[in-house]
């Protein structure tokens, strides 16, 4: 049997060994953890009514939320995609970019983008949809369902990513396939990891907004929000 030595600085440098191989373990699984840089991607995506070349670099210096939906032409995904559209000129103004994803053809999004609200398509919309069609982007993101066995074998999931100009990935949610986002949340959290970048040292508490104080991240002067709170 190895003899693996337990003492001192060996044993440190094997547990060590073995974080990192978990790391690995996990990235290569599609995790994206928060605070580390996210996935890098290119692909094609319908534009203004156009097919383009669309890559993650293009939003370099930008906060970006990206967002992956299961399929074109379903049900709950239109009422999210042309809720983002409706509030997409306010994330504009908070210096973000907005971009939908799922495992579709461009030729299926432009198709979509050219139907009728009434009858379950998008009609025109001013953010991106981005064509994943190789399903390499989504796994990446962690949001395909890759077990046979599961119904929705082979789409995405309701995966949403507040990324900073940096290309760090501040905020994720997932949703299971019937749930649909709450776009005025997202904002929410766009706001707050906006808040914390620009003010070191500061938290955004519960159910906080825009305005709302925020706690100091030091044991003596976070006392004052507390002394207020309740």
């Amino acid at each position: 049997r190895a003899n693996i030595p337990f003492g001192g600085w060996s044993r440190m440098k094997y547990l060590f060994a073995l974080a990192a191989i978990f790391a690995a373990l996990a990235i290569a699984e599609g995790s994206v953890p928060v605070r580390k840089q996210a996935p890098a991607w290119k692909g094609k995506a319908v534009k203004n009514g156009e097919i383009v070349d669309l890559a993650s670099s293009d939003f370099k210096g930008k906060w970006l939320v990206l967002f992956f939906y299961p399929l074109d032409f379903t049900f709950v995904c239109p009422t999210e995609i042309v809720e983002f559209n409706n509030k997409y000129a306010e994330f504009k103004k908070l210096g973000a970019e907005v971009v939908g994803v799922s495992v579709d053809s461009p030729h299926t999004h432009l198709a979509w983008t050219r139907t009728d609200r009434k009858d379950g398509g998008l009609g025109s919309i001013d953010f991106p949809l981005l064509s994943d069609i190789t399903k390499r982007i989504s796994s990446s993101y962690g949001v395909l369902v890759e077990d046979e066995a599961d119904e929705h074998f082979g789409v995405t999931m309701r995966g949403t990513y507040i990324i900073d100009p940096e290309g760090v990935v501040r905020s994720f949610a997932i949703n299971d396939e019937p749930v649909g986002r709450n776009i005025d949340e997202v904002m929410r959290l766009l706001l707050a990891a906006q808040h914390a970048a620009a003010n070191k040292g500061q938290g955004c508490p519960a159910n906080w907004k825009k305005g709302d104080k925020t706690i100091k991240a030091n044991r003596k002067d976070s006392l004052e929000f507390f002394k207020q709170w309740m």
